[in-house]
Parts: structure tokens; C-alpha cells; sequence
């Protein structure tokens, strides 16, 4: 007779657990970001990012992210759009929710030319910002890597603490042919 009060008690135990272990099936993610490329003489970039993740396990999302960085380098105004897509791995423990994530995509650079040389500055569309410093748009391959650390403020809101990434981009100027920067975000993550 115990064993099988036991045994009902755990068939009405599981699911609960199971249930308790699921995470979010979306998230959405908004907030600021920060830019630094070394290869362009330490420029620096402010600007925001987003991104939304499906999740199909509790541990795994699949995330399409957004970005987009501006700054101005002796003079010269640029801009720099990212759109990255891969997996992403989630250690959900309570309130803490650490991951990991690599994307994969392109990104878009545009640069102005400075105000006083106005008209005189001819766009060179081979280039960009964030290729040398030059006048004119490029697109090229984009990739990040790294992770970050989310903390539960309900069950559908947190505070993403920190998201750091490697970004790697390949815009070429005939200087320079990749990019090797460092992407800084935080913000608030939506969870459903």
C-alpha cells in the first residue's frame, strides 16, 4: 500500500517538476550598446541593440539580433548596422539565467563626409566607417561571439546585467580587411 501512495505521489510530482524546469518559449531583448573597434585607430560607437529568441528547449534559443552604433572619429560621422542570427545555450538556475551565443550575419558601415569639406567629398561605396574612415556605405559578413547574464525580476521581465561579445567584421579598405571589436550591452528582457 505505501508503494503505491509513493508512486501516485510522484506520478503527481513530475509534471510539476517538468513544468517548473520549462523556460520561456520568446524572449525579447532591448537595451543600450558600446562598440569599440581597435582597428580603425580605437574608435568608439554608442548606439542600441535588440534581439528576439525562440526557444525550443528550455536551454536552447534560436535568436535573431539588431544592432545599431554611431560615432564620429576626427570629424567624420559614422554609423554602423549589425543583423547576426545562431543558436544561443541558456543555464537557467532560479532568478540567475547566465548564456552563451554565437551569430552569425553582415553588417552595414556609412560614413559622412565632415561639414567643411561638404560637396567636395566624393562617396567611395567599396568602403566604410568602420573600413579605414572613408566616405560612402559597405556590407559585408559579421559575427559575434560570447555571452552574458540575465537576473529574473518576474517570471516575464528581467535585467540583462551584461552582454559582452567579440564582433568580428570584414569590411575592406585596402588597409584593413576585418574588424576585430568588443560589444558591450545591457537592458531589459521581455520573457513569454
Amino acid at each position: 500500500m505505501k508503494r503505491r501512495i509513493l508512486l501516485c505521489g510522484l506520478m503527481l510530482l513530475l509534471p510539476m517538476v517538468a513544468s517548473a524546469q520549462e523556460g520561456p518559449k520568446a524572449e525579447i531583448f532591448g537595451g543600450y550598446s558600446y562598440v569599440h573597434v581597435s582597428d580603425v585607430g580605437s574608435a568608439n560607437l554608442n548606439g542600441g541593440s535588440s534581439s528576439v529568441s525562440f526557444n525550443p528547449k528550455s536551454w536552447l534559443g534560436i535568436v535573431g539580433d539588431f544592432g545599431g552604433y554611431q560615432g564620429t572619429k576626427s570629424g567624420l560621422d559614422g554609423s554602423v548596422l549589425t543583423y547576426l542570427f545562431g543558436p544561443k545555450v541558456a543555464f537557467r538556475k532560479g532568478r540567475v539565467t547566465p548564456f552563451v551565443q554565437g551569430l552569425f550575419g553582415g553588417a552595414h558601415t556609412s560614413a559622412d563626409p565632415p561639414p567643411q569639406l561638404g560637396a567636395l567629398a566624393r562617396p567611395r561605396p567599396e568602403a566604410g566607417v568602420a573600413g579605414g574612415g572613408v566616405f560612402g556605405s559597405s556590407n559585408t559578413f559579421a559575427m559575434a561571439v560570447g555571452g552574458g547574464l540575465d537576473v529574473n525580476a518576474t517570471d516575464h521581465v528581467g535585467v540583462r546585467l551584461v552582454q559582452a561579445e567579440y564582433l568580428l567584421t570584414k569590411f575592406k579598405d585596402g588597409i584593413h580587411d576585418r574588424q576585430d571589436s568588443v560589444r558591450i550591452s545591457a537592458g531589459i528582457v521581455f520573457r513569454f
